[in-house]
């Protein structure tokens, strides 16, 4: 038998725990596929593998990760703001995952209770 721990706010009511395994899966799925896409009009070889892809020196503009936040506000269920995008963009996928998942999380614990 599975046991859950589920966690309570102040008034009581049940806190839905971060889906950070969905949104990173998404989010690293979009990016990559993105980094494909860029590379490919741009005539640049890219490394075979997801993961190596995702490490490989990459320039994403921020307007383009941008545009892929749309894919993850399914799964945390509102519209993420822009300002979780660090202006500039970034330099590889992990990158930008490990910018923005933290301010992914923020936001869900904003709105869906708990502190950021």
């Amino acid at each position: 038998m599975t046991v859950s721990t589920l966690a309570f706010s102040s008034s009581g009511s049940v806190l839905t725990p971060f889906p950070a395994a969905a949104v990173e899966t998404s989010l690293r799925g979009e990016l990559i596929q993105a980094v494909k896409d860029e590379a490919s009009i741009r005539g640049i070889a890219l490394p075979t593998s997801a993961a190596d892809i995702a490490k490989a020196p990459f320039q994403m503009d921020s307007l383009v990760v941008v545009s892929i936040l749309c894919v993850i506000e399914p799964i945390v269920g509102f519209e993420l703001p822009e300002s979780v995008v660090r202006t500039g963009g970034y330099r590889s996928v992990d990158s930008a995952l490990y910018q923005l998942l933290p301010r992914i999380e923020a936001q869900w614990k904003k709105r869906k209770g708990g502190k950021p």
